[in-house]
């Protein structure tokens, strides 16, 4: 047995805090997906697609929260049926709000993360200069 550890390659982007990205790349990669200024428009294309599909699972929601009313109204559907499947779709509609803070959140970091990286890089640039 090889008693070696390979180290596998890491992401050399530095995160908010300043420490480094501890992201696994691929051996000819510098950067992971998140910090990869070149993907830059593929994220934001990803990010979009899923906020168009949770918004159309929440039009789905409110359609079925609708009709669900409705037909309490015109007597089709039990009352306790009613509240149970209304209290179910309320904790979806929480999860799905979740879900998407979350995403709002690791955008916002990722900004911001390139925005400290291009801040530090512009200061390094300056002290070089000023030398």
């Amino acid at each position: 047995m090889d008693d070696k550890v390979t180290k596998l390659p890491r992401c050399q982007a530095l995160k908010s805090d300043g420490t480094s990205c501890e992201r696994i790349v691929g051996a000819s990669q510098k950067y992971c997906y998140s910090h990869d200024k070149s993907r830059a428009t593929e994220r934001k294309v990803n990010a979009s697609k899923a906020a168009r599909s949770k918004a159309g699972e929440l039009g789905e929601v409110k359609a079925k929260l609708k009709q669900l009313a409705e037909d309490v109204l015109a007597g089709d559907v039990d009352r306790a049926d009613a509240s149970v499947v209304s209290q179910l779709l309320g904790v979806y509609l929480r999860a799905v709000a979740t879900e998407l803070k979350v995403k709002e959140q690791q955008e916002i970091l990722e900004r911001v993360e390139e925005l400290e990286a291009l801040l530090a890089q512009q200061k390094q640039g300056g002290s070089r200069r000023g030398a």
